[in-house]
């Protein structure tokens, strides 16, 4: 059994990487995937925290071009996180891996409020703890809340799940010679304009050196090899 480098992780997923090839909502393929893929990294004895955005369910910046409200359509895509970490949060149970659902917007009936002494003990007590509804503030990305969570609970590296195997100077879907990064300093994203994170997720990580690994999630295995230290993706952070 490979030996992982990191003991505590920030596992930061979008929205969309839940719908799979469908165009709205939860593929249970995917979903079952991914909970596999943090299933075998827990079984490691890594700590794992999980930020995952609600852009399957709801996208607050584009429901602001249609007119509504920027504070409301910020709350409303929050709770569609909610909604993807109670799904998350089935599946991994059904896996047998113990987890929390923890909620910056409190809503008790389904979620602890987030405390970070709370989130901490759980972690330490070997569950896979599921930050739901970001920072509970409009305006800010789950980008920036997973990068907020990484550091309160003392993470090692924020794990940053994409659908492209890492940081190019532009879009690599569209431009075919887009050059790879195979690891670059948090200022040189920020000057760049790269847009792997938004610019106050990527500033919260530098400020706090935690460093970040930006990989292809689609790929199975992944997640563990990352965490074992297998040179996959682009490290974002200080050069040594």
């Amino acid at each position: 059994m490979k030996t992982p480098v990191y003991k505590r992780v920030l596992l930061k997923l979008s929205g969309e990487a839940l719908q799979g090839r469908s165009s709205f909502g939860i593929d249970t393929d995917i979903l079952r995937y991914i909970a596999g893929e943090v299933k075998d990294v827990h079984t490691l004895g890594v700590e794992i925290g999980v930020v995952i955005g609600g852009g399957n369910i709801f996208r607050g910046i584009e429901a602001e071009a249609n007119g509504i409200d920027r504070t409301s359509a910020d709350y409303m895509g929050m709770l569609a996180t909610v909604i993807n970490a109670l799904a998350l949060q089935n599946v991994l149970e059904k896996l047998s891996v113990p987890t929390r659902v923890q909620s910056a917007i409190e809503m008790k009936e389904i979620a602890e409020p987030y405390i970070k002494r709370k989130a901490v003990r759980h972690l330490e007590k070997g569950r896979v703890v599921i930050f739901a509804a970001g920072t509970g503030n409009p305006y800010f990305t789950t980008d920036t809340a997973a990068s907020l969570r990484g550091v309160e609970i003392g993470a090692e590296v924020l794990l940053k799940a994409t659908k492209v195997d890492g940081v190019y100077d532009r879009d690599p879907v569209a431009h075919k010679d887009a050059v790879f990064y195979q690891t670059i300093e948090y200022t040189e994203v920020l000057t760049k304009n790269l847009k792997v994170m938004d610019s106050t997720a990527i500033s919260m990580c530098r400020d706090n050196d935690l460093p970040i690994v930006v990989f292809n999630y689609e790929k199975k295995g992944t997640v563990k090899a990352v965490i074992c230290g297998e040179r996959i993706g682009t490290f974002i952070g200080v050069r040594k």
